[in-house]
């Protein structure tokens, strides 16, 4: 069988991701605070199915983790966002899903570098295929990628050259 009844802990990231881009779309439209919205999430809607995966087997820290994290770096996290789009197309002008979306991926970039750029942009072009099916997650890759290799330079060293530089 492909899937087994233990969630393993990189899945419980996936889970928390698509529940974090949920609570920071929320935000966005409701106006609500990350406090507010993290607790209702926990109390009220991680227990129920989303785009088909219980939430129940989620990394509840990793998923409190991106939405206050996003709040708190969100003005150094969308300056990085908008120098990434194409000119004419600021964050302002990208649907609340695919913003929220781009937001907890470049947190992820930014702060939790202990997660290689190659998983934080594959999981964000996942959680954007379960809301787009169109140039949104070829979107969100080519932002990620942008914006990953200004801020993570080293973990690209080695597609140019073979030593580890000295930069």
């Amino acid at each position: 069988m492909k899937h087994a009844s233990r969630t393993k802990p990189a899945n419980k990231r996936a889970v928390a991701r698509l529940a974090a881009v949920q609570a920071l779309y929320q935000m966005d439209v409701t106006g609500s605070g990350a406090r507010d919205i993290v607790k209702e999430f926990e109390l009220f809607r991680l227990s129920q199915d989303v785009e088909g995966q219980t939430l129940r087997a989620i990394d509840l820290n990793w998923f409190d983790g991106i939405v206050t994290g996003v709040v708190a770096h969100q003005r150094d996290i969308d300056g990085s966002i908008d120098r990434a789009l194409k000119e004419g197309w600021p964050l302002r002008r990208i649907d609340l899903t695919l913003r929220a979306a781009l937001r907890a991926g470049v947190f992820e970039l930014m702060h939790r570098e202990e997660v290689p750029v190659r998983v934080v942009i594959t999981e964000y072009v996942e959680v954007a295929k379960a809301f787009f099916s169109e140039d949104e997650p070829r979107l969100v890759n080519g932002v990620l990628d942008k914006i990953a290799r200004a801020v993570r330079p080293k973990e690209f060293a080695g597609e140019t050259d073979a030593g580890n530089g000295d930069g």
